[in-house]
């Protein structure tokens, strides 16, 4: 893995966190939907490749993630870890606080740890794909592996 490693591939392998990392050619710039673009170059459903988002509950940097054919809730995401409010975080500050860049960001490996919801859909696959922690980069892995990695809640925050 040399050369590939990221520091989502360094958190995994560090806890010997069987997974399989998944390249494809990236496309877009800004405002682009690298997720939907992942699962239609890797021929994945939608349904099995996760987001990550972060947003600030009551202030409090908060990572939600997501399948790809869906949107964040909110209010969802501010309940699940008992806020009362959730805005999307500005893309420059979530950049800074996860170590990656937009459209590359991983729910594991970032620069600090933040709290992580992820949505109860991903129960229900066999394995997921997440960002690998670089455009055109995943990683697929069990749900448990996802959620034991980054000490997540479970809850329904995808919406749509």
């Amino acid at each position: 893995m040399s050369g590939r490693a990221t520091p989502a591939t360094v958190a995994a392998g560090r806890t010997k966190t069987t997974y399989t990392l998944h390249p494809y050619e990236a496309e877009g710039g800004d405002g682009h939907s690298y997720g939907t673009d992942a699962a239609d170059a890797l021929g994945i459903s939608r349904g099995r490749v996760f987001k990550t988002l972060v947003a600030e509950v009551d202030g409090v940097l908060t990572v939600g993630v997501v399948p790809v054919s869906t949107s964040l809730d909110l209010k969802a995401l501010a309940a699940a870890v008992g806020g009362k409010r959730a805005v999307m975080a500005d893309p420059a500050l979530a950049e800074k606080a996860t170590g990656y860049v937009r459209g590359g960001i991983s729910p594991l490996g970032q620069r600090k740890r933040l709290r992580t919801v992820v949505d109860a859909s991903a129960r229900e696959q066999r394995t997921v794909y997440v960002s690998a922690g670089r455009r055109g980069l995943q990683m697929e892995l069990t749900p448990a592996d996802l959620i034991a990695l980054t000490e997540a809640v479970v809850a329904p925050i995808g919406a749509g």
